[in-house]
């Protein structure tokens, strides 16, 4: 039986972290192999960033980059400097022995070393004339796209009880003519020290007991139909964007519990590191970080997640 083949290190993910992470290993002579998956998650590959059309807050750009173009070039990247990318998903891996097992498609990969850089998916209510309007005033990221021209001066909307949603909305002031909070129940989810903030607030407006139903507009989002679960009474709320904040998931289900994660579903790391509870196996990016959520800090745990990863397999003697 003829010996299997097996890497040094396979990366699975598309995003900043991924390609990163896929940079730094190719220049460390680690030759890796990284599965980006097609459509995994929902995204095409590349993540979120093939969702957002203009991207201004990544070092390097000051006329801003297109979400696409950005991961075209860190893709193109990391190939340059000696990654193999197939376009494949990964459906399970075996982290209980060694080397690691990765199932592709039904073929086996094994691997001594496994980054998993797969991210997040912002969740969505999937309303009707949402698939018109995503990135046409639509958006899961007031941070990312807020400070665009077109949200200046207009009155936006955020979606979402918790204390993302109160962030967002308060960042989201600096931009906006007024900004609307609709919270379904008529209490919110998020910190007092939070609901203190937007309440505070003289530019955001709360509506308790409402959930949208429906966005409209014409070639950029209009406003947004909202309606009130006690009363039933629905009106349309003028409004020139609408973004989400009502949480991601992490994109874990192929790992099939065999890494530690917390109680809602992101994947736990050693304190400073990308280090897992499996030796060998390494989070970086959104998979892992439910704080800072940017194309930027995803990039610098990927850059960690390969430096930890050459440290390993040099340890191993690999």
């Amino acid at each position: 039986m003829a010996e299997k083949e097996v890497e040094k290190l396979i990366i699975v993910g598309s995003g900043p972290a991924a390609h990163t992470a896929a940079i730094y290993a190719g220049r460390a002579e680690l030759s890796p192999l990284l599965f980006e998956g097609f459509m995994a998650g929902g995204v095409a590959a590349g993540g979120q960033l093939t969702t957002t059309t203009e991207v201004e807050n990544f070092p390097g750009f000051p006329e801003s980059v297109g979400g696409p173009e950005l991961m075209d070039k860190m893709r193109a990247q990391s190939e340059r400097y000696g990654a193999r990318i197939i376009t494949d998903t990964v459906t399970s891996v075996d982290l209980s022995s060694r080397p690691f097992k990765i199932s592709v498609d039904g073929k086996d990969h094994f691997a001594h070393a496994l980054i998993v850089a797969t991210g997040a998916t912002a969740k969505r209510l999937h309303l009707p004339g949402e698939e018109t309007y995503w990135q046409k005033g639509m958006s899961a990221c007031a941070v990312c796209d807020g400070a665009l021209p077109v949200f200046r001066n207009q009155p936006l909307v955020v979606i979402g009880g918790g204390d993302t949603a109160c962030e967002e909305a308060t960042f989201l002031t600096k931009f906006g003519s007024t900004v609307y909070m609709l919270v379904r129940r008529d209490e919110m989810r998020a910190s007092k020290a939070m609901q203190n903030r937007v309440n505070s607030n003289p530019k955001i407006k709360i509506m308790w007991n409402t959930v949208a139903t429906e966005v409209v507009g014409e070639q950029f989002l209009t406003g947004v139909r909202v309606k009130d679960v006690k009363t039933n009474e629905e009106r349309l709320l003028e409004a020139r964007g609408l973004f989400y904040a009502i949480g991601h998931e992490p994109n874990t289900a192929f790992l099939g519990g065999q890494l530690q994660s917390d109680e809602t579903g992101y994947l736990v790391t050693k304190p400073d590191s990308t280090i897992t509870n499996v030796a060998g196996v390494f989070a970086c990016g959104d998979v892992k970080d439910k704080v800072y959520r940017q194309a930027v800090t995803a990039a610098g745990s990927g850059c960690m997640a390969a430096l930890e990863a050459e440290r390993y397999l040099g340890d191993q003697k690999i």
